[in-house]
């Protein structure tokens, strides 16, 4: 008798297990969607892939030397944060904006910098045209005239 109580209350806790599973909203999205569980198999991946290289070799070498195992590291982290926040519901921010951005802001330095004429019209549109303009002395030199010079002044 003591076998049929621990055998209901075991299935018992099992259907109440299945019915809070099933209305777990977590659960819900791992199993729906695609996007999470591609990002939870690239990280078991990545790990997997990185354990087998890591037992290998030393735990310390493979990690600070092994070029690929830190790579598959820090890969199987990025996927683990990609996925953490899909399960958080967080939206991936999407930096097309910025990077669009500092594209045009590195062309059109660019262009300033090997085209004097586009430089040149830039800086009149920032400064204003320059002005030309022509020197003149305010001080003229003195004339000599020859019949000044033969003559002395006052004997004439």
């Amino acid at each position: 008798m003591a076998a049929k109580k621990k055998a209901a209350k075991a299935g018992a806790s099992a259907v109440a297990t299945g019915k809070a599973i099933r209305s777990n909203q977590y659960v819900q999205r791992v199993l729906t969607d695609e996007e999470l569980q591609e990002n939870l198999r690239s990280a078991f991946d990545s790990a997997r892939k990185a354990y087998t290289r890591i037992n290998g070799k030393g735990t310390v070498k493979a990690v600070t030397e092994d070029k690929k195992t830190q790579r598959e590291l820090k890969d199987a982290a990025t996927s683990l944060k990609e996925a953490a926040d899909q399960l958080r519901g967080r939206k991936k921010r999407k930096r097309r904006k910025g990077r669009l951005l500092l594209l045009a802001l590195v062309g059109a330095g660019l262009a300033l910098a090997l085209s004097e004429g586009l430089r040149k019209k830039a800086l009149d549109a920032l400064f204003g045209a320059e002005e030309e303009f022509e020197y003149t002395a305010s001080t003229t030199p003195a004339q000599e005239s020859s019949s000044s010079e033969s003559e002395p002044v006052g004997t004439s």
